[in-house]
């Protein structure tokens, strides 16, 4: 079981969405205000989008195919919020077109809500 989640996290690190990119541009190598992020990170049974392990902040990224699973998300995050963290969603075109607002959000939330 192991190994089939290690193949599926390469596949969707290699197969990442615009939106993915480009959020993971302004989070990777600390550059959110020094925060360390990891992208495509596993939390069993799940995989994250990006998360902050310090703060234990989660980001997931939403297109178009999850308005269609709004009762399996709702189920995810309250599983992980059970764990101890912070989720945080955020449609695709938000990320895309509202870069700047997101990227506000996550850093209030990794200093005030977490």
């Amino acid at each position: 079981m192991k190994k089939l989640m290690t193949n599926h996290l390469r596949e969707l690190r290699q197969n990442t969405t615009d939106a993915e990119k480009r959020l993971w541009y302004f989070l990777r190598a600390k550059r959110l205000k020094g925060y360390k992020f990891r992208r495509q990170h596993l939390i069993y049974p799940f995989i994250v989008d990006f998360i902050c392990l310090e703060k234990k902040l989660i980001v997931e990224l939403n297109g178009g195919q999850h308005a269609e699973q709004l009762d399996y998300d709702m189920k995810r995050t309250h599983f992980l919020k059970g764990k101890g963290y912070v989720v945080m969603r955020f449609w695709n075109n938000e990320v895309m077109q509202e870069t700047e607002t997101v990227l506000n959000k996550i850093f209030h939330a990794l200093r005030y809500e977490t």
